[in-house]
């Protein structure tokens, strides 16, 4: 599962004194159900990325399109739509953020 990537990636950032936040677009949407399960394997860093204020939120149209919007919303997670229903990678540009992908 290379989600695991971006978990550990983003908490080693933070605990370098890097600034990161994530994003969960496209397909990964669908993890979202499964990492909120103390039974997943991700579970733990999972929680702890998301206690830690590092997943800014979650694609709207993607949760809608992929069958998990409802897990999402039940997840707290926020749900971005800025730019007709996903996120804008031009925002987060904006803001001084580096995008990069898994």
């Amino acid at each position: 599962m290379c989600f695991i990537h971006v978990l550990l990636n983003a908490l080693d950032m933070r605990e370098k004194g890097k600034e990161a936040t994530i994003v969960i677009e496209g397909a990964a949407v669908k993890l979202v159900q499964e990492l909120e399960q103390e039974s997943c394997p991700l579970h733990a860093l999972y929680v702890k990325a998301k206690e830690a204020g590092l997943i800014d939120g979650v694609c709207k149209a993607c949760s809608a399109k992929l069958g998990a919007l409802d897990a999402v919303k039940a997840s707290g997670l926020p749900l971005l739509d800025d730019m007709s229903g996903h996120p804008s990678m031009a925002a987060y540009m904006d803001r001084g953020y580096t995008i990069i992908t898994f």
